[in-house]
């Protein structure tokens, strides 16, 4: 990972192993094998380092959200003191699913991570920290997960008015997760990476 990119101060992505061990644990392979905010940015996740202490008037903040018309905007705390239902809440949010509108996260405290399907469905954990804000591509698979600290406090935009609805995998058939398909992928052949599994 080049040291001159400081989103990658805030935000880290790695291959998986295969474990079922606790999901709050790191997961690297080994040897570990680190992904790129690069690679990532050719799955559609997008990314930026912002200054979580003075996000109120982070001038890069606010033109982030008018460049891509994130009108909505709220906070969501997930720990066990301050999630109603937390259990089941983190067990759902650990369920791989699709949404038909980007996700858009801000970590302002804490961490956590998220973890994204690659070309070849192998799973790429990203870890978010203070500071670092992804998003999500409509029709991307993927789950979320606390680390070992169990608490991050993240800032949700929106383009109008929020649908969270969760589409627990396989939703292949709607029209978000086709675009998702040919718009990040297809191969250079045209053909579609199946991902049907």
């Amino acid at each position: 990972m080049g040291a001159s990119d400081k989103r990658e101060e805030v935000i880290q992505a790695w291959y998986m192993n295969e474990s079922d061990e606790d999901q709050r644990l790191p997961h690297h392979r080994e040897p570990k094998e680190f992904v790129s905010l690069d690679k990532l940015a050719e799955l559609g996740v997008i990314s930026w380092r912002l200054d979580a202490d003075n996000y109120e008037n982070d001038e890069e903040l606010k033109k982030i959200r008018e460049e891509r018309g994130y009108s909505y905007m709220d906070f969501c705390e997930v720990c066990p003191e301050k999630l109603p239902n937390y259990e089941e809440k983190i067990k759902n949010f650990f369920e791989e699913h699709l949404h038909t509108d980007e996700e858009i996260r801000y970590c302002v405290a804490g961490s956590g991570y998220f973890d994204v399907r690659d070309h070849n469905d192998k799973w790429i954990r990203v870890w978010v920290e203070k500071g670092g804000m992804i998003v999500l591509p409509a029709g991307i698979y993927h789950r979320f997960t606390l680390d070992t600290d169990n608490y991050i406090k993240a800032m949700r935009l929106f383009v109008g008015d929020p649908v969270w609805t969760p589409f627990n995998r396989p939703h292949d058939h709607l029209p978000a997760r086709k675009e998702y398909i040919q718009n990040f992928l297809q191969n250079e052949g045209g053909q579609a990476v199946d991902a049907a599994a």
